[in-house]
């Protein structure tokens, strides 16, 4: 039940995430909003070290740390760009879908199947996301742009990251997302550099940046803790449900019309959930 709850936890503080950080890359830019959110939930992490109690990682947690924040931002970046090309019904469902599908298969073969009831409501889970991101995409009636190449790369960046941030993560908690996020905010640094983009953000827009970098940190952190007391394929089925926290959002705030079957989605999702929390 705990192990649930945190991975709940850690949808909803990415779902926010997402959604800040949506309305951040309108305003600043796809890749400083990634750059800047990074670097930013890093000082956060950094502020909070004088109240925890880790030891320095080990070469073995600052391996798989440093490889699993290059995936991870590699995957954002490459998620951002099919939400740039106007992809975003595609991005949604594939991404989240993929990244949900790969630790589940690793969790299978690391601690065996999950009950049968697991596996049900792994299945409603997916489902819901597929439903809560679906959108009207006027640009491309015939779906003919379902199969990108971004949204792919992304979802199979997503799901690794969720295997590697977990291998690193099996005692300790901050020492291996500061180690992750350092990685994830340099080779995102030197992306920008290499692509000659700016760096220049306007002083408007630092409190969007300030708020994503803030939950993106605390989906990480709440994945982590939830694959620590649970199973990591719970964990990662249940976090992969942040469309259902961004389509809210976007609901709430900016008045945009649910569809039926997004409605269906979010219904579905809150019956996994149930099943989940409660086998």
């Amino acid at each position: 039940m705990f192990a649930s709850l945190l991975g709940l936890a850690s949808a909803l503080s990415w779902g926010t995430g997402d959604f800040v950080g949506g309305v951040a890359s309108r305003k600043v830019g796809t890749y400083r909003a990634v750059l800047y959110g990074e670097a930013i939930g890093l000082l956060f992490l950094f502020a909070a070290l004088p109240f925890v109690h880790e030891p320095f990682p080990d070469n073995h947690t600052l391996k798989w740390s440093i490889a699993a924040g290059v995936v991870g931002n590699f995957a954002l970046l490459a998620f951002f760009e099919a939400m740039r090309q106007g992809r975003i019904s595609v991005a949604a469902p594939l991404s989240a879908l993929i990244g949900s599908i790969i630790p589940v298969i690793v969790g299978s073969f690391m601690d065996g199947l999950p009950q049968p009831i697991i596996l049900f409501a792994f299945g409603l889970a997916l489902i819901a996301v597929v439903l809560i991101s679906r959108e009207k995409d006027e640009g491309d009636p015939t779906g003919k742009n379902r199969y990108l190449l971004f949204p792919i790369l992304a979802g199979i960046g997503f799901g690794l990251y969720f295997v590697l941030i977990h291998e690193a993560s099996q005692e300790w908690v901050f020492g291996p997302l500061i180690a992750a996020r350092t990685s994830g905010t340099i080779s995102t640094a030197l992306f920008l550099l290499f692509k000659q983009k700016s760096f220049r953000v306007k002083s408007g827009n630092w409190h969007l940046l300030t708020i994503n970098g803030l939950f993106d940190v605390g989906g990480n952190l709440f994945f982590i803790l939830a694959a620590q007391v649970g199973r990591m394929d719970v964990s990662a089925i249940l976090s992969s449900l942040y469309p259902g926290m961004t389509v809210f959002l976007a609901w709430l705030i900016l008045k945009e019309k649910l569809q039926f079957l997004q409605w269906v989605g979010i219904i579905l999702a809150l019956i996994a959930i149930i099943l989940i929390t409660t086998a």
